[in-house]
């Protein structure tokens, strides 16, 4: 990464194509600009000069955000695949998120491109879908099913475009049968309030390890995203003025989708968490609640490799030396997503406001989980609510349960 007065040069290379992009501040905000890829005609040395332009432009007042314009519709009355799919793709990255646009590159540029390059729209049948989809199984590596399904859902959104437009008549990429069979993995979640506290207890062992200068509250990080539901970016972008103690609940600004804007009931065992961490920390409402040590964004790869995996690590250390099961294997920090949902339904929340504590729109999950909480014993969802510093959790509402959370709380000694 090559740095240039207040701005930066990045190229990835990560999923294959290397990218080019400049970031820099401007109008008192950090800015993103893709410049464009290797094939296109990009450099680094010509990224720099255009990093060059832009901070001239901005050091005099003058930069302005480029505008984004939707790509023409093609003119020929049947494109070619290549052609339609790259327009497609230009019209679209201004508005994902730079994963979803680095996933959407690397299926296209790796899978659906090479193969269907040479198609004409019209020659895109429900055969030819299912010869790429047996294509894909027969490569030497093949991909895994739900990715190969994921190349396959990227062409029919892809097709469907083409139908609006009118230049085909059907979306030969859409239904089931044109997907790879795959088995459903067997849910991963932590089921019992004992796997929850050795979770957290080795990874307060880990906080208290530490060396001074290498301080990150693995305890807080963890007991948040199984008391809370938060998705790894909700939590790395939550500040403090997102969580009101007063009120007893966390506001999720930072989400992907309007359902994921909500507000989340603060439990009391996380409410003594935070209040903890608050107060060995001198920071303002709008900074992080875990931030790097110079007060950046965390990265996400911090919070699985450096935080959940070293935590499961110590706890199952713990667990094997006590002759006692280790954790179930596969955690990540969206299973805790789904750990807090289980705990939800033990608690005797239904169905629709564990939906909304989630920020789901979709009620499958919410229903699977439901079932599987619902088969637990007594004892279980009593461990459980002992756990979290609750009697009982109101099954009304999200809004009628803080008046039980308040009237339930108690203090660990």
């Amino acid at each position: 990464m090559a740095r240039q007065a207040t701005g930066c040069v990045e190229e990835d290379s990560r999923r294959g194509a290397t990218v080019y992009a400049i970031r820099f501040r401007a109008n008192g905000r950090r800015q993103y600009q893709r410049l464009g890829t290797r094939a296109e005609g990009w450099t680094r040395e010509r990224a720099e000069q255009e990093l060059a332009d832009t901070m001239a432009l901005v050091r005099k007042g003058l930069w302005r955000p480029p505008e984004k314009t939707p790509a023409p519709a093609p003119t020929d009355t049947d494109p070619g695949f290549h052609e339609f799919a790259s327009e497609w793709f230009n019209a679209g990255e201004a508005g994902w998120r730079e994963n979803t646009r680095l996933d959407y590159l690397w299926q296209l540029s790796h899978h659906l491109l090479p193969f269907f390059k040479n198609h004409r729209l019209s020659q895109i049948t429900i055969a030819e879908v299912d010869r790429y989809r047996a294509a894909k199984l027969a490569e030497d590596k093949p991909l895994s099913a739900s990715s190969i399904n994921k190349t396959i859902t990227r062409l029919a959104q892809i097709l469907e475009v083409a139908v609006e437009y009118g230049y085909i008549e059907r979306n030969s990429a859409r239904g089931k049968r044109r997907r790879v069979k795959a088995s459903k993995a067997a849910p991963i979640w932590l089921d019992q309030a004992s796997q929850i506290e050795s979770l957290l207890d080795a990874a307060g062992r880990l906080d208290r390890a530490a060396r001074e200068d290498r301080q990150v509250p693995r305890r807080a990080i963890l007991a948040t995203l199984v008391y809370a539901g938060l998705r790894i970016g909700e939590l790395l972008d939550l500040c403090w003025r997102d969580v009101d103690f007063a009120a007893g609940r966390i506001t999720v600004r930072a989400s992907k989708t309007d359902a994921g804007r909500r507000q989340v009931d603060l439990l009391p065992v996380l409410r003594d968490e935070l209040e903890s961490l608050r107060a060995t920390h001198t920071a303002s409402s709008g900074d992080r609640v875990f931030p790097t040590l110079a007060g950046e964004r965390q990265g996400p790869s911090n919070i699985r490799r450096r935080v959940l995996a070293r935590a499961v690590e110590e706890a199952d250390k713990q667990l094997i030396e006590d002759g006692h099961v280790p954790l179930p294997e596969g955690l990540t920090p969206h299973k805790l997503r789904h750990t807090f949902a289980s705990l939800l339904v033990s608690l005797g929340v239904d169905p629709g406001a564990v939906m909304d504590q989630l920020g789901h729109t979709d009620p499958t999950f919410t229903l699977r989980v439901y079932r599987h909480g619902m088969r637990r014993d007594e004892a279980s969802r009593k461990a459980l609510r002992e756990l979290v510093g609750l009697v009982e959790w109101s099954a009304n509402s999200p809004q009628d349960s803080q008046v039980t959370i308040e009237a339930t709380r108690h203090h660990a000694t």
